[in-house]
C-alpha cells in the first residue's frame, strides 16, 4: 500500500541521519580532493551535505517554499569554504549527495524519483548561481581596487600600501614596468585589452580618467635566451584600444613599486604632446622632455640637466662652450668656428664627440631644440648653485 505524504515525510526525517553518514563515506571513497582536506574543512563539507539532505526533506514537505537553494545549503559552512573549493568540486559534492539520496530513497519509494530529479537539477543551478554572484562581487571589488591602485600610481600617494594592493589583484609580472597614457577609445573594450596583453605575455593595470586611458604594463616572464619586447612595441600591440592622438609611453622602471615615476612622466608628456606639430602615434615621454620642462615639470628639468649639461660639464668645458655657441649662432659651423678661433672641422669633431657622450645630435633641428632648453636649464642651475654657496 502506498504511503501517505505525511508517512513518507516522517520516514525521510527518520533516515536523514543515516543518509548523512553514508554521504560522508561516499565522499571519502569517490573524491580525492575531499580526502586530503584538513579536518575542519571536511567537517564543514559534512555540514553542507547534512544541510542538503535536510533541505530536500523540507522541500518535499512544501515545494513552493524552496528553502533548499544553494545559498541556504552553503549558509551552514564558513565563508572560506566557498573560496577553497571550486564550482566543479561543489557540483561533484552535490552529485554524491543526490546519488546517496536517490539510491536509498527511490529504492524504498519509487514515487520519490521525480522529486529527487527536480531537487538535483535545481540545486545544481542554484550552486552555479551562488558562484556566479560571488564572481560578480569579486569582479566589482577588483575593479574598484584596480582603480584605486591606478590612482595611487598616478598621484604617488599611499606608496607603502601599493605592494599589498597590487598583490591582492593577482599581479603576475616581475621586473620592469612602464606606464602608457592616451585617449580612451569609445566604447572601451577593457577585456579585449587584457586578452591582447596576455597574448603578448604581459600583465596590465587599467584605469580610465575622463577621456584618458592609463595602462601600467609589465612582462610576465622572459626566457633566458629571449630578448624581451620593448615597451614601445607592447604599446603598439595595444594601439587599437586607444582613441585618436598620440600615445605617450613613460620610461621603463625596475619594478611595479616604482611605477609612479613612469606614470608621472607619461602624464606630463601627454599634457604637452599637442604642442608638437604632428607627433608620432607612439611617443616616449623622454622625447617630450623639452616641452615638459617648459611646462614646469621638475622631473623633466632635472633629467635634461643630468643627461646633457652635467656630462658635458664634467667631460670638457670646451665641449660645453662649443655646444652653447653652436646653438646660439643658429647652428652655423663657420660662425661658431670664428667665435671660438678654431677651424670648422674642429667644431665638427667636437659636435661628434658631444653626440657620442650624451646621445643627442645637435645638427638636427628637433634635437637642437632639446639641447637648447637643457643648456639654459643647466646655466640657471649653475647660477643658483653659486648663489647658495
Amino acid at each position: 500500500m502506498a504511503k501517505t505524504k505525511q508517512e513518507t515525510l516522517d520516514w525521510l526525517k527518520s533516515i536523514s541521519g543515516d543518509l548523512a553518514t553514508t554521504t560522508l563515506k561516499r565522499l571519502d571513497d569517490l573524491l580525492p580532493w575531499y580526502r586530503v582536506m584538513p579536518a575542519a574543512r571536511r567537517s564543514s563539507i559534512g555540514l553542507v551535505a547534512q544541510a542538503g539532505i535536510t533541505s530536500f526533506v523540507a522541500w518535499y514537505k512544501n515545494p513552493k517554499s524552496q528553502p533548499w537553494v544553494a545559498a541556504d545549503v552553503f549558509g551552514t559552512a564558513p565563508r572560506e569554504l566557498l573560496r577553497s573549493i571550486s564550482l566543479q568540486e561543489t557540483l561533484q559534492l552535490i552529485r554524491v549527495v543526490v546519488q546517496v539520496v536517490e539510491d536509498r530513497v527511490v529504492q524504498e519509494d519509487e514515487s520519490l524519483r521525480e522529486a529527487v530529479l527536480l531537487y538535483s537539477r535545481e540545486i545544481a543551478f542554484s550552486a552555479a548561481d551562488v558562484y556566479a554572484k560571488a564572481a560578480e562581487a569579486r569582479g566589482l571589488w577588483d575593479a574598484r581596487l584596480e582603480a584605486l591602485v591606478v590612482d595611487s600610481i598616478l598621484s604617488g600617494e599611499h606608496e607603502e600600501e601599493l605592494a599589498s594592493r597590487i598583490a591582492a589583484l593577482g599581479w603576475r609580472a616581475r621586473g620592469p614596468v612602464a606606464a602608457i597614457i592616451g585617449t580612451a577609445k569609445e566604447p572601451f573594450d577593457q577585456d579585449g585589452l587584457r586578452r591582447i596583453a596576455r597574448k603578448n605575455n604581459a600583465d596590465v593595470l587599467v584605469g580610465v580618467h575622463g577621456n584618458r586611458l592609463i595602462v601600467v604594463i609589465g612582462r610576465i616572464s622572459v626566457e633566458a635566451n629571449e630578448k624581451p619586447e620593448s615597451f614601445k612595441k607592447l604599446a603598439g600591440n595595444l594601439d587599437a584600444f586607444f582613441g585618436n592622438g598620440a600615445i605617450v609611453i613613460g620610461p621603463e622602471v625596475s619594478s611595479i613599486s616604482e611605477a609612479t615615476t613612469s606614470a608621472k612622466a607619461a602624464l606630463a608628456g601627454f599634457a604637452v604632446v599637442k604642442s608638437w606639430p604632428k607627433p608620432p602615434r607612439l611617443i616616449s615621454a623622454d622625447e617630450l622632455l623639452a616641452e615638459r620642462a617648459l611646462a614646469g615639470d621638475m622631473l623633466a628639468k632635472a633629467t635634461l640637466v643630468s643627461r646633457i649639461y652635467r656630462p658635458l660639464e664634467s667631460n670638457s668645458p670646451e665641449l660645453l662652450e662649443t655646444l652653447s655657441r653652436y646653438l646660439e649662432t643658429g647652428r652655423s659651423l663657420e660662425t661658431t668656428a670664428r667665435e671660438l678661433f678654431v677651424h670648422p672641422n674642429t667644431v665638427r669633431y667636437r659636435l661628434k664627440r658631444i653626440s657620442e657622450i650624451i646621445g643627442w645630435d645637435a645638427t638636427g633641428s628637433r634635437e637642437a631644440f632639446v639641447l637648447q632648453v637643457a643648456m639654459v636649464l643647466g646655466s640657471m642651475s649653475e647660477k643658483e648653485a653659486r648663489k647658495r654657496s
